[in-house]
């Protein structure tokens, strides 16, 4: 089960490996390729992920800073609510 994690213009590095750790926990069970990508804004506080995964399963949401949706816990449990039901 590969997963793939990228992230762009979020920041300090160690908060985005432990991001893409909590990220693969969280993926790990299921099959087919993953791949999360967050990309941050220099001009606000929002960012954007995207989820894709297998059998053409796409999902988009904006984690707002303010909200503390930037920290690797909470992107973590964004990701598990937007997966599909087993």
């Amino acid at each position: 089960m590969p997963v793939t994690v990228e992230m762009q213009h979020t920041g300090d590095a160690a908060p985005q490996r432990e991001v893409a750790a909590l990220v693969e926990h969280v993926l790990a069970d299921r099959p087919g390729k993953w791949m999360v990508s967050i990309v941050g804004s220099k001009g606000s506080d929002r960012w954007e992920m995207t989820i894709a995964g297998p059998n053409g399963f796409e999902r988009s949401y904006s984690l707002e800073g303010s909200a503390g949706e930037h920290e690797p816990r909470a992107i973590a449990a964004i990701v598990a609510r937007m997966l599909p039901q087993r």
